[in-house]
């Protein structure tokens, strides 16, 4: 979202700069051809040699005939644009140039000088006007190079930046869905292990019991054990020849001490 709204001012800052350097630009060539304008005008009363005078109008077929019958010129449209000069401003600069007033006009030329004199000063001025004017277009559109570069740099990176990130944002739900696949097996895996190990654990809980009963009863067993087989001896021997009495005496005692 920052890198959208970042590209998105950057788009509406490039609009109104280059807004602004189409309105420089058609109010600066507009001055520069009405100053053209004037030096040909004054050459044609300074320096006729240098005057230029304007493109004659091709007449149309209607017009020749009117001249021809009438033997005068047709009447011809007045030029327009800056006091019928024919040079016009954009329609594009009135939409914006709605600014400050233009700054007062200047004074006067002093007192009546030489002709030559007069169209040297009038025409430097002019050529110093057109020079700073040629100078001023030339930093625009030095800055609008400058700044329409900087724009397609910023909407390139943009553009790069955000492949990244819906690469990488790809590439971590993939591994989020990896991780809760592994997990949700881990889990199931962990109940399994925790039931057999309860299972295991009871297991034990039995063999210890036994085992306690088996050392708790140990020496009894043992003292019994013997007794039995002492018994089991004597009676071999009774089978082999011994005195009864003997026998009697001794199983009385064996049963006594069983019982």
């Amino acid at each position: 979202k920052g890198l959208d709204k970042k590209a998105l001012e950057a788009t509406e800052q490039r609009k109104e700069e280059n807004e602004d350097f189409k309105e420089l630009m058609s109010s600066d060539t507009a001055a520069k051809e009405l100053l053209k304008f004037a030096k040909n005008r004054l050459n044609k009363f300074y320096n006729p040699k240098l005057y230029k005078p304007p493109a004659k109008t091709e007449l149309s077929s209607e017009d020749k005939i009117v001249e021809n019958m009438s033997g005068t010129s047709a009447p011809t449209e007045s030029p327009g644009g800056i006091a019928g000069t024919g040079i016009a401003v954009f329609a594009e600069v009135s939409q914006h140039s709605q600014k400050e007033a233009p700054p007062p006009p200047p004074e006067t030329f002093g007192p009546y000088t030489k002709k030559s004199e007069d169209s040297m000063g009038i025409m430097s001025m002019i050529d110093l006007l057109i020079a700073d004017l040629d100078k001023e277009v030339t930093e625009a559109e030095t800055n609008e190079k400058d700044a329409q570069a900087d724009y397609e740099t910023l909407m390139r990176d943009s553009a790069n930046k955000r492949t990244k990130d819906s690469k990488l944002l790809s590439e971590k739900e993939t591994i989020k869905a990896e991780t809760e696949a592994d997990l949700e097996s881990h889990t199931d895996e962990k109940a399994s292990t925790s039931k057999e190990l309860m299972s295991t654990m009871q297991y034990i809980q039995s063999l210890h019991n036994e085992c306690d009963w088996l050392l708790k009863y140990f020496d009894v067993r043992k003292e019994a054990r013997a007794s039995e087989i002492d018994a089991l001896g004597k009676a071999k021997a009774v089978l082999n020849g011994a005195d009864y009495s003997l026998l009697q005496v001794s199983s009385a005692g064996f049963l006594h001490h069983r019982f």
